[in-house]
């Protein structure tokens, strides 16, 4: 009895759960004041340690989400990324799935670092320049079909004409010429499943008008587009469409990825997903618009400038480059007069700047002659927009 008295009063300083069961095994039907108290304590602190846990865990989802951000998607409402259902789709050994060092790499041609607005000038003349080049003629002009004026959406209230380049930031335009259409007053209001839904963006499209409206526009409207490096802007492509596909468009995973697969996998026994070797094959095969034409317009993510947007044939009064985004985008607003209007959607830092060691990186492993048909079918994009020949990997 009076080792267990003790013991009690040893516990009995701890207070904690076993001393709760040594005293009650001491004084059977006793609860004392002290452990009631203390029992009520104890809950308050599970309580108040719950709550952190919730709040740490929110913390950490909202930082993930930044983390992983898609900076092709910028201003976008953000997604958690996943991996393709296909294991390893598009990723080259040692690629890790989070966002790569911008390395500035003085891409851009010269006369791009000249001051506003005789940059813009030596845009357009170096176009002029490019279309007259014979030798060039093949890779720098097309038809101004529907194909063509699909791409082309039209803002009748302040005269203004958009051609569309996927995985240039459009998204952030379209927006802004639904704002200027009246669809919604503010481009935050604008919810995100609607941007590129035509049916309900009030953005229409060149070629629901007549020839004769269609050749007024052309001749009368400020018209401008936005470019990127072709081979940057690739990688982009291929990433957001069979790797990521946050929009959840299946048939670039389950049909276009088994047709690319099928005609253009040397390795007939690989079963893995379609990767950005069979994705540069495709596209420098030069007989790849009998492809083209089973995939419908969903090529227009990867088809050349020129073929979305007819440079050579349509006098465009801007052309912006993504590179330089950040002082483009304003200068465009006030070209087109809408400046007090509307702003162009926050750029976050760096989101622009051309990454070097990214495209070195996608193109890793793929053989020179692959390459060098793929620059091939793109040179006429690299000429006539500035951009430097890729000597770091064709050489």
């Amino acid at each position: 009895m009076e080792t267990q008295k003790v013991q009690c009063s040893f516990l009995y300083c701890f207070r904690d759960s076993l001393a709760a069961e040594v005293f009650r095994l001491c004084f059977p039907g006793r609860i004392p004041e002290w452990l009631a108290f203390d029992n009520m304590h104890h809950q308050w602190l599970l309580l108040a340690a719950c709550f952190w846990v919730v709040f740490m865990f929110m913390v950490a989802s909202k930082f993930i989400t930044l983390t992983f951000k898609d900076p092709d998607a910028y201003g976008a409402k953000q997604e958690f990324l996943f991996l393709t259902a296909v294991p390893d789709a598009g990723r080259l050994p040692g690629e890790k799935h989070f966002p790569e060092e911008l390395q500035p790499t003085g891409k851009m041609l010269s006369h791009s670092r000249l001051p506003p607005p005789l940059v813009y000038m030596e845009r357009l003349e170096l176009i002029r320049n490019v279309c007259r080049d014979e030798t060039l003629k093949n890779l720098s002009h097309t038809a101004v079909s529907k194909f063509v004026l699909d791409r082309i959406f039209v803002c009748d209230k302040h005269k203004i004409l958009f051609c569309q380049t996927p995985k240039v930031g459009n998204t952030q335009w379209k927006k802004v010429l639904i704002v200027l259409n009246g669809a919604f007053p503010s481009i935050e209001e604008i919810p995100e499943n609607v941007v590129h839904d035509h049916e309900k963006n009030g953005l229409p499209r060149l070629s629901s008008f007549s020839d004769t409206e269609i050749q007024k526009r052309l001749k009368t409207y400020f018209k401008f587009f936005i470019v990127r490096d072709p081979f940057e802007r690739l990688i982009s492509a291929f990433k957001d469409k069979f790797v990521h596909n946050p929009r959840f468009e299946p048939w670039y995973r389950h049909e276009i990825a088994p047709g690319i697969i099928r005609k253009y996998r040397r390795n007939r026994t690989e079963t893995r997903g379609i990767q950005f070797e069979d994705f540069v094959r495709y596209l420098g095969d030069p007989n790849h618009r009998w492809l083209d034409l089973q995939f419908g317009d969903h090529i227009i993510h990867w088809v050349t400038y020129v073929e979305l947007c007819a440079p050579c044939e349509i006098k465009y009064s801007v052309i912006g480059h993504h590179e330089t985004l950040e002082d483009d985008a304003p200068y465009i607003l006030k070209e087109a007069g809408i400046d007090h209007l509307v702003s162009y959607p926050t750029i976050p830092p760096g989101i622009t700047v051309y990454n070097k060691t990214k495209v070195e990186h996608y193109f890793l492993g793929i053989s020179k002659r692959d390459i060098r048909r793929l620059y091939a079918r793109f040179e006429g994009d690299f000429k006539l927009f500035g951009y430097q020949k890729p000597d770091f990997l064709l050489n």
